[in-house]
């Protein structure tokens, strides 16, 4: 096994950063000297680093809330929004009872991701590097590339939610596709610029939006009721709803500790998780429940109505804002600006998954990433624009699946494997294919757990013989079930193995 078994005061030199890392930072991580030759990085203060582990005596940014406000203005947003109106509009839930699923499964979706910001200030490793320790050199590349197609669908959302909202505002003399790569422009310099100037934006940026969420509730709260659904809820409607809801937010654990690596070693884990937590749970949960009830009350005003029927849930917005005139399209504008700061810190992550996928592109800096990643997301953007509601709905109920399994080969691997002592975790292998696991473990775990999946799954495109009784519970099922075969399976990997 590739942990070894150092003396205890070598594990206490490496808690302590005294340990030698096993690597020197001038040879191998060569993004500096990139860095150092462009006037522009120099200029931003960019941080071109990519996915090299940090070392201890590198952790020293001691603000460890940061990590509140990136989680609370990433999901301080109209995408946030307008994953609640999913409940009313697609699956026809009234008010009551898509608030109650809304907080219920952000309860517990939640708890991943903010656990998975811990790893950053123990290992000093971004999330998809630390998978290496789960899921080997090679075969990490599997999530890594799960997960950049998730990032980039997320993009893609909030990029065209951006541009309809702007084109409402504007009805109609700014496309949607200029509002597009507004938006995606906007994202980019964020991203480009790296760590500090995202953690500046991300701490400022939920409180126009929040005090937005606020006028708009006092503009429209009159409004609002909780209708009846047109019949009593069925657990297939709680349950794929659900399934959307913890599509949302559990995809945040793949990226979690990319945004807490340069933070303390010595930071304990439980303030970490707890900042990280509240930053996840407060504003997704307040936010989809704003837009549960506004969507559940969108056929009593007609302006509601036309405007949602025109650009969806941007018109929808527009439409609750619009009895304030010129100031009203002003909010509206912020509203649509709103989903930069998700789409900054997504394409910041993008750029160092590109490097888990291909290993060689490590060696350039991370801000070429972001750039080609922007020259993805735009095009796709626009040809997706027409497609919103059916495109979320689809989107976030799939990648529950591959994020379950996922989050629970990590998990365990860490507790059980592990025994949850970071000391396990060998910084200087994080390059060396032949002393991490194979990861063939993770690999039949996660298969495995799809033998049951394809069961319970109830998307458009194919419904489970289970699920057409119980709704999508792939989610629930992709978890536990890889849970249960992970342990086993990684045992006999290390026996036959030896790492």
């Amino acid at each position: 096994m590739e942990t070894g078994h150092k003396s205890d005061l070598e594990e206490m030199k490496v808690l302590a950063g005294e340990a030698d890392s096993g690597y020197d930072e001038r040879e191998t991580n060569p993004t500096h000297a990139w860095g150092s030759k462009w006037l522009l990085v120099r200029l931003l203060d960019v941080e071109s680093r990519g996915i090299l582990p940090t070392l201890p005596k590198e952790r020293t940014d001691p603000q460890f809330y940061k990590v509140f406000f990136i989680w609370l203005s990433a999901n301080c947003n109209i995408l946030s929004f307008s994953a609640g109106t999913v409940g009313p509009l697609v699956f026809e839930l009234g008010f009551r009872d898509s608030a109650l699923v809304i907080f219920g499964f952000n309860v517990i979706g939640c708890l991943l991701p903010g656990y998975f910001s811990t790893f950053g200030p123990k290992t000093g490793m971004r999330q998809m590097v630390q998978a290496r320790y789960t899921w080997g050199y090679h075969l990490a590349a599997l999530p890594a590339l799960l997960n950049a197609a998730t990032m980039m669908g997320f993009m893609i959302l909030n990029c065209i939610l951006g541009g309809e909202t702007l084109a409402s505002v504007s009805d109609g003399s700014l496309s949607w596709n200029v509002g597009i790569v507004i938006i995606a422009i906007v994202s980019l310099f964020i991203s480009f610029c790296g760590y500090r100037v995202l953690n500046w934006y991300e701490r400022i940026a939920w409180l126009p939006i929040l005090i937005i969420f606020i006028i708009a509730l006092g503009i429209g709260g009159k409004h609002l009721s909780d209708a009846p659904p047109p019949a009593p809820a069925t657990a297939r409607q709680v349950l794929s709803f659900g399934s959307t809801i913890a599509g949302f937010v559990i995809s945040w654990c793949a990226l979690s500790s990319d945004f807490t690596n340069y933070m303390r070693f010595e930071t304990p884990s439980w303030k970490v998780f707890v900042w990280s937590y509240a930053g996840l749970i407060l504003p997704i949960t307040l936010v989809q429940i704003l837009g549960a009830a506004f969507a559940a009350s969108l056929t009593s005003v007609d302006s509601w109505s036309a405007g949602y029927d025109a650009y969806s849930v941007g018109g929808l917005l527009h439409g609750i804002l619009s009895p304030a005139k010129g100031f009203g399209s002003f909010l509206t504008v912020l509203l649509s600006l709103s989903v930069s700061a998700n789409v900054a810190p997504t394409l910041y992550s993008f750029s160092l998954n590109f490097q888990v996928i291909f290993p060689p592109l490590h060696n350039l800096p991370r801000p070429v990433f972001s750039l080609i990643a922007s020259a993805i997301l735009i095009p796709l953007s626009i040809v997706g624009k027409t497609r919103f509601y059916l495109n979320l709905v689809n989107f976030l109920g799939i990648i529950g699946y591959w994020v379950g399994c996922f989050g629970a080969t990590v998990l365990m691997e860490h507790l059980i494997m592990r025994k949850g002592r970071w000391e396990r975790y060998d910084a200087s292998i994080w390059d060396k294919p032949r002393q991490l696991p194979v990861g063939l473990a993770a690999l039949v775990a996660s298969a495995g757990s799809f033998s049951l999946i394809w069961a319970v799954m109830d998307q458009v495109w194919w419904v489970g013989p289970i699920a057409k009784t119980t709704g999508d519970i792939g989610f629930e099922v992709a978890f536990v079930l890889t849970a249960l075969l992970y342990p086993p399976l990684r045992l006999l990997e290390i026996r036959l193995l030896s790492r």
